[in-house]
């Protein structure tokens, strides 16, 4: 019976060495058969990125993708935030750009998913990657968020109508519901107040928009749905330009430049203004390792953070040039790679 027994573990202790040769086999298979792949390259893109002002853009970064990897490159152009995030989740994309909530969501659903690269500040570095979330009223209303010269407050934003981006924007909700539960929260009337009492109307506003792309929600904002919107500046440079004050200061006013494309072709000299602006980590490119393999998305990376798409001017965009881009150049702007920790500023908003 005991040398049965002993038979009986060392069959046992074979199977489970074959078991996890042969997972690790699988593992290493489906690496090199996702390196190795032939199939188009599929990169997604939000609504903000996806309008045809920014074809050139989009067109150049699938240049460099299909140097790199030799592989013919695809672009998925979205109507919807949702859509971006599930075509990367369920391995339908390869990459995509998305803000930095975008990928936090994608990565909670599929560890898989990855940080390629996100454009630096102007150091060129990662310590001043940032753009800026804005509330903004019509230029006509912003007396009614003043308190002092200068300063504003978001004392009066209960009742009133207001646009969002969509759930999954970083600096169209993410930001400004934790801007606002910040402030509410501590007084006695709104203790009890959930980022889900923000995004429905009726409870804490009056009525409740989404704007499904940066731009719309400013739309939302020049055409009276709502008296106050959040949008980032950023996703709106193609579209206005500064006509009284300082950039993403309290109190700044912009104007839908003449030209300006759609939404804003009708709306050229249309002005709204700035109560509050707050600094956001820039948007990443996420990588899918399960269909790119580790070693394709390290390749990737050194390629993106090279000096030469650094001062690819289709891509980092000079400041003085006439037409706009994805990324602007005022000084040493490049891709950088970051880790998955870099990312959890935006995480602890949520905590």
């Amino acid at each position: 019976m005991k040398k049965l027994f002993n038979v009986f573990l060392g069959s046992a202790f074979v199977l489970a060495l074959a078991a996890c040769g042969t997972e690790e086999s699988t593992e290493e298979s489906s690496a090199d058969a996702a390196a190795n792949s032939d199939e188009p390259l599929s990169v997604v893109w939000y609504p903000n990125e996806s309008g045809s002002e920014l074809a050139d853009a989009r067109e150049e970064i699938g240049a460099i993708l299909e140097e790199t990897t030799g592989r013919e490159v695809e672009h998925e152009l979205t109507t919807d935030y949702a859509i971006a995030i599930e075509s990367i989740v369920n391995d339908n994309a390869d990459l995509a750009f998305t803000g930095a909530e975008g990928y936090i969501q994608a990565k909670e659903r599929n560890d898989n998913i990855v940080p390629l690269v996100v454009p630096s500040g102007p150091s060129g570095t990662e310590e001043d990657a940032l753009y800026y979330s804005w509330f903004a009223t019509a230029v006509e209303h912003m007396e009614q968020y003043e308190t002092g010269e200068g300063e504003y407050s978001i004392d009066e934003f209960p009742g009133s109508n207001f646009s969002f981006v969509s759930t999954s924007s970083t600096s169209g909700f993410r930001v400004p519901t934790s801007t606002i539960l910040n402030e509410f929260t501590e007084t006695e009337e709104f203790a009890d107040l959930t980022e889900e009492d923000l995004a429905e109307s009726g409870r804490f506003f009056e009525q409740v928009m989404f704007g499904n792309t940066h731009q719309g929600s400013a739309v939302n904002l020049i055409n009276d749905r709502a008296d106050v919107a959040a949008f980032c500046d950023t996703c709106l440079e193609n579209y206005v330009e500064l006509a009284e004050g300082e950039e993403n200061i309290p109190g700044a006013i912009y104007e839908v430049s003449e030209g300006a494309a759609d939404p804003f072709s009708n709306l050229a000299g249309e002005q709204f203004g700035i109560i509050s602006a707050t600094p956001v980590l820039n948007a990443p490119f996420i990588a899918n390792e399960s269909t790119l393999g580790a070693d394709v998305v390290a390749e990737l990376q050194e390629v993106f953070a090279s000096d030469e798409v650094a001062n690819n001017e289709k891509i980092f965009v000079p400041e003085d040039a006439e037409e706009g881009g994805l990324f602007s150049k005022s000084a040493d702007e490049r891709f950088v790679v970051v880790e998955d920790e870099w990312f959890n500023p935006i995480r602890e908003l949520s905590n």
